[in-house]
C-alpha cells in the first residue's frame, strides 16, 4: 500500500484484536500531519480527522481546484473525491494501526435509499426522506439492482476503487440495519406508533431488512475487498480479514429493554452470524440499558461507545460500567480519545490501559502533529506494551 509503510504488520495486529489476543501495545489509530502543512493547523490538532480536508481544505491549504463546488461534486464525482483524498494522503502519515481508507458514503443508512427513500445532501450531513405512509400499501423489501441510488452508489464505489488502485482502501459504505432503516423510510414518530399498533408488521419488516442486507453488502464487498478478502468499514477506521461490519440500533434509545429483545436482538444476532468480524456501535446514554442484551450476542466481537453529540470521549471513568460488561463478555474495546489536550489524552488512556490491558483495545486519536505522534507512540511502546490489566 503506497501510503502505509507497515501494512502487513498492521493487518496482523487487527487479526489479533478481533481474537482478543493482541500483543505489544494496544492498536492505535494515529494520523500525523507532515511538517510542510503544520503551519496551516495553527499548531493545534484538528478535530474530525480528514473531514476538513475532504470538505473545504481547512488547515491544510487544499488547492483551490480541489475544493468542492456543489453537493454532486462533494458526494458523487469519483475523480475529484479520490483526488481530494489522495492529497490528504500525500500530506499525512498513517502511523500505528491507522491506514489510508477512503469513505465513499451516501450518509449513514443508504439502504433506505435503495428501498425508495430520496437522499438529501448537505455540506455537513445527509438525510433520508420518509416515503412510507401505509405499510399495507408498501411492497415487500427485496433486492433491487435497478434502484437509481444503488446504481449510482455502487458505480461510484467501483470507479473510486479503480482510481485508488493499491494506494489505499475504499471503505464499505454505512448501509445500516434493522429498525434504523425502517425509521428512515417511515419516520420516527410513526415507527413508535407502529410498534404499539402493528408489532407483527414491524417484526416482519425488520426480518426483510435482515434478509436483503447482505444482498447489497456482498455487491460492495466484491468491489472493495483486498487480497485477503477483507475490508475496511467507513468512519470507524477498522479492518478485518473477510467480511467486516459495524452494527447498530440508534433507535434503541427509544425502546424499552423488552422491546429491544423482542424486535432487535435476534435480528442483530442473525446479521452478525454472517460476518467474520463485528463491531457494535452503541450511541448515547439512552442506549446503555440494552448492553446486557447486546453482550448475549456471541458473534459481536467488539464494542464502540459514543456518549452522544458533543459529549466527552471514551476515556471517562464513568464509562467503566460499560467496559466492565464488555470485557466480562470476552469482547474487545474500541475507544475514541479527544477530550482535553495532548497531555490529557496520554493520562486518560494510561488509566484505561492499566485497568483493561493492551490485548483487546483499539484507541482512535485525533489527528496530530508529527512531533506529538512520535511522543505518543514512544510512550505507548514503553508503557502500554503487553499490559495484562487489573480488571478481572
Amino acid at each position: 500500500m503506497k501510503y502505509k509503510k507497515n501494512w502487513e504488520e498492521t493487518q496482523e495486529k487487527w487479526k489479533n484484536y478481533w481474537k482478543h489476543q493482541n500483543t505489544g501495545r494496544p492498536l492505535m489509530c494515529v494520523i500525523a500531519r507532515k511538517q510542510e502543512i503544520e503551519k496551516y493547523s495553527d499548531g493545534k490538532p484538528a478535530q474530525g480527522g480528514c473531514m476538513d480536508v475532504i470538505c473545504q481544505g481547512k488547515y491544510y491549504n487544499l488547492p483551490e481546484e480541489l475544493k468542492w463546488k456543489d453537493m454532486e461534486d462533494k458526494y458523487q464525482d469519483a475523480e475529484r473525491i479520490v483526488a481530494r483524498y489522495r492529497q490528504f494522503c500525500e500530506t499525512h502519515e498513517f502511523l500505528g494501526e491507522s491506514f489510508p481508507n477512503l469513505d465513499v458514503d451516501f450518509g449513514p443508512g443508504s439502504l433506505a435509499a435503495y428501498l425508495g427513500s430520496e437522499i438529501g445532501f448537505k455540506e455537513d450531513t445527509v438525510w433520508f426522506e420518509s416515503c412510507i405512509d401505509d405499510w399495507e400499501e408498501a411492497p415487500d423489501f427485496k433486492f433491487d439492482p435497478e434502484n437509481k441510488w444503488f446504481k449510482k452508489h455502487i458505480g461510484l464505489v467501483k470507479k473510486c476503487r479503480e482510481l485508488a488502485g493499491d494506494d489505499f482502501l475504499v471503505d464499505m459504505p454505512d448501509l445500516m440495519e434493522n429498525i434504523d432503516v425502517l425509521v428512515s423510510l417511515r419516520g420516527a414518530e410513526d415507527m413508535l406508533y407502529d410498534i404499539i399498533d402493528d408489532p407483527e408488521i414491524v417484526e416482519e419488516r425488520i426480518n426483510q431488512i435482515g434478509k436483503i442486507y447482505y444482498e447489497y453488502y456482498n455487491r460492495f464487498h466484491e468491489i472493495i475487498k483486498d487480497e485477503n478478502g477483507g475490508n475496511a468499514y467507513t468512519v470507524f477506521q477498522i479492518w478485518g480479514p473477510g467480511k467486516t461490519v459495524k452494527l447498530q440500533c440508534d433507535f434503541s434509545a427509544m425502546l424499552s429493554p423488552d422491546n429491544f429483545r423482542d424486535f432487535i436482538q435476534e435480528s442483530l444476532r442473525e446479521q452478525a452470524k454472517k460476518a467474520d468480524q463485528v463491531l457494535y456501535h452503541l450511541d448515547g446514554p439512552d442506549a446503555i440499558r440494552h448492553l446486557d442484551a447486546l453482550m448475549e450476542i456471541e458473534e459481536i466481537d467488539a464494542l464502540q461507545w459514543t456518549s452522544g453529540d458533543a459529549g466527552p470521549d471514551g476515556t471517562l471513568e464513568e464509562w467503566d460500567v460499560i467496559y466492565d460488561k464488555v470485557r466480562a463478555a470476552g469482547k474487545s474495546l474500541w475507544i475514541k480519545v479527544y477530550s482535553g489536550e495532548f497531555e490529557d489524552w496520554i493520562r486518560n488512556v494510561d488509566r484505561i490501559v492499566q485497568k483493561y490491558g493492551s490485548h483487546s483495545l483499539f484507541l482512535l486519536f485525533p489527528e496530530m502533529s508529527m512531533e506529538q505522534a512520535e511522543t505518543l507512540l514512544d510512550y505507548a511502546e514503553k508503557n502500554w506494551s503487553d499490559v495484562e490489566g487489573t480488571w478481572s
